[in-house]
């Protein structure tokens, strides 16, 4: 078994490829002309390239900000009134009817 012999793109004294046909140089490699591609373009001073970007930016961040709000937001909700709670508590203990009711309790 014999190791599969290099094509190469380059140079006029590079080996044959695999069937006796050079390659070519890069970016021209050997073949048949292409037919019935057709292929159209527009100049860079007609493109627009920020068509649009405004209203998806809208309509995206909505739809994405609407899938995600039931995963973060139950969780903000509970911080929140849990934070509350904690304050007032602690606002009630630092108080004078607070002391007054724990003042016999050492910690």
């Amino acid at each position: 078994m014999r190791p599969t012999q290099m094509m190469l793109g380059g140079g006029g004294g590079a080996p044959l490829g695999k069937h006796n046909h050079f390659l070519g140089g890069w970016g021209n490699f050997g073949g048949m002309k292409q037919k019935g591609i057709i292929s159209y373009g527009i100049s860079p001073n007609r493109q627009n390239p920020l068509a649009g970007t405004a209203h998806d930016a809208v309509f995206n961040t909505f739809r994405r900000f609407s899938a995600q709000f039931l995963y973060w937001a139950p969780s903000l909700v509970a911080g929140y009134y849990i934070m509350n709670w904690a304050v007032e508590r602690n606002h009630y203990l630092n108080s004078k009817a607070g002391r007054a009711e724990f003042a016999g309790q050492e910690e």
